[in-house]
């Protein structure tokens, strides 16, 4: 379980990730401290493993708090608190119905990868390489999703857009009630928030941690990690591009199958004239028993 917390979990080194050698990309990471989010993606990349196994262990939602034990000891985790602790906006929208639709054809402009505008649910190559990073981003670290990134849903749609847009969301709320699914028995929200939460443990009176480890390079986005996942992501498409002459080969495969087909034919002809040859056997017969007939009738004279 410790292993799938901590790689559902990531953590932005935001003072790395602006020395990158792409304007729009640092813009985009800008934008996410525009809006609130700095402190909760960037805090320190330390957990406490065996504390945060405890907590998932005995941890449910009680009066609309996350509460848990831990060695015996209560921890309660209010909106309120969670959200002061990272900083986050407690004010703007919580539903994403509510998110102005005239920014949206924009929108649907600006995350282009071409000259056509992308649909609000579409392939994640379909966007710019800024905003494929912004949708990973919201996918992994903040809404913790399981599963193939390849698509982008409606929702992280509409969420690119305010964060973009620096549209007022109420994070502290919308982020809470991704910690209350993690905790709720048979929920289907995969569990993360692994340094996130041991910064709240952290605060808690009287509670022992045990002992702290540090983050691997791989759940850290730095400059380096950053740099390497956009080559990653421009070797892909080029790729994609090289193989697409391969299609031509299509054409010849049928010109083999035809031949193959005709030859097929030729080889059926011996057969029909054999069966033309087995149908002459009756008349033979009837001539042979005419001939016996006229034999007997003329004995008979």
């Amino acid at each position: 379980m410790a292993s799938s917390l901590i790689s559902r979990s990531h953590h932005i080194d935001f003072d790395s990730v602006f020395r990158f050698d792409d304007a729009e990309i640092v813009q985009m990471f800008e934008s996410l401290v525009t809006t609130g989010l700095m402190e909760f993606l960037g805090c320190p990349s330390i957990f406490y493993e065996n504390a945060l196994i405890e907590f998932f262990a005995n941890g449910f939602v009680r009066d609309d708090m996350v509460v848990s034990t831990i060695g015996g000891i209560a921890v309660e985790i209010s909106e309120s608190v969670f959200a002061a602790t990272f900083g986050m906006p407690t004010e703007g929208l919580t539903d994403l119905s509510e998110v102005p639709k005239n920014l949206l054809s924009d929108a649907q402009s600006i995350f282009s990868a071409s000259e056509k505008e992308v649909s609000i649910s579409c392939l994640k190559k379909e966007i710019k390489m800024q905003y494929r990073l912004l949708s990973d981003i919201l996918a992994k670290s903040l809404f913790v999703k399981a599963g193939s990134f390849d698509a982008v849903t409606r929702d992280r749609f509409l969420l690119m857009m305010v964060i973009t847009f620096d549209v007022k969301v109420n994070w502290g709320n919308l982020l809470f009630g991704v910690l209350k699914e993690m905790v709720t028995p048979d929920s289907r929200q995969a569990k993360g928030y692994a340094i996130q939460i041991c910064v709240l443990l952290k605060n808690v009176p009287g509670l022992e941690l045990g002992e702290s480890k540090a983050f691997t390079a791989p759940r850290i986005l730095n400059e380096k990690t950053v740099h390497r996942i956009v080559s990653v992501n421009e070797n892909v498409g080029i790729e994609e591009v090289g193989e697409a002459p391969r299609a031509k080969k299509t054409p010849v495969k049928k010109t083999m199958s035809k031949k193959r087909q005709a030859a097929g034919e030729a080889e059926v002809a011996p057969v029909i004239k054999k069966k033309r040859s087995t149908k002459g056997k009756p008349a033979a017969a009837r001539r042979i028993s005419l001939d016996k007939q006229v034999e007997d009738t003329t004995a008979d004279e």
